[in-house]
């Protein structure tokens, strides 16, 4: 069966500078496996599927699988998803709010002329990490213990635990060895740069590479708990994929209510009909 496709560069821009990902739209029929064998197909880091949705609220529903396996939420793909679902044709039932269905529960994403942003989800955890595991941490990045700033559980979905370091140039020079937990590491830019944080994202799920070129989950997490603690103040943008030659560019808000928007531009790449 035919069915439309859309690949959307997210957190940018500027075609093939981003985050790409894949949009089966309309995989109404779809089972679990030719779901996944599709995601491993493609070969990136997510690609989602497009369905009505089951909660009466929500304007579509999405599932989402990195080559490994499915995930309950992450950022880029709903961004991307909600770009590829109002490109061909979604109506929201609220002008400038859609609610995105995905097996962490419903997602709220504004539209403005800014491009899209997503309500940062509650953490599934979050709190100290456990000595022994610290270390285990700084031996996978490549670092001495030390050189951890600070560091914290911040999964809202696919896993992530968050690590502070000095500065956005130690961030750059981090070469880890192979992940074998998801593990988000930041640092700060001197006052008055074009971006406040340098992010990189090292994850075992996506079946291809454990560097993520830009993260919306890592990001949203990341952005409760330096918010929290005093150590950003929104709104500010981080950048992420700089070391794989990328230039995503995420950007961070707080409403009056304390939700953390997550945004930033997206744009599409490749237009087409795929047979599933």
């Amino acid at each position: 069966m035919t069915r439309q496709f859309r690949q959307v560069d997210v957190f940018t821009a500027v075609p093939y500078l981003g985050n790409p990902l894949a949009v089966v739209v309309g995989a109404d029929g779809l089972d679990d496996e030719q779901m996944r064998q599709f995601a491993n197909w493609t070969n990136l880091s997510e690609t989602t599927f497009l369905l009505p949705p089951v909660d009466p609220s929500a304007d579509y529903r999405v599932r989402i699988f990195t080559p490994a396996g499915e995930l309950p939420f992450a950022g880029h793909p709903t961004l991307g998803t909600c770009h590829a679902w109002l490109e061909t044709g979604g109506q929201s039932r609220t002008p400038g709010l859609i609610v995105q269905e995905c097996g962490a529960g419903l997602v709220r994403v504004r539209q403005d002329s800014g491009g899209l942003a997503f309500a940062a989800p509650a953490l599934l955890r979050s709190g100290p990490v456990a000595e022994d595991l610290a270390v285990h941490i700084a031996e996978v990045l490549g670092i001495g213990r030390d050189e951890i700033v600070d560091l914290q559980w911040a999964d809202n979905g696919p896993g992530w635990v968050a690590v502070l370091l000095a500065t956005a140039e130690a961030v750059l020079a981090v070469r880890p060895g192979v992940a074998d937990l998801d593990i988000g590491i930041a640092g700060p830019y001197p006052a008055g740069s074009p971006a406040a944080f340098e992010v990189r994202a090292f994850t075992p799920k996506l079946g291809l590479t454990d560097e993520d070129p830009v993260t919306g989950s890592l990001n949203a997490s990341l952005a409760q708990w330096l918010l929290a603690t005093g150590r950003a103040t929104a709104p500010y943008v981080a950048s992420q994929g700089t070391v794989l030659g990328r230039r995503g560019r995420v950007h961070i808000s707080q409403d009056t209510g304390g939700t953390v928007w997550v945004g930033g531009s997206t744009v599409t790449c490749v237009t087409g009909e795929v047979e599933l």
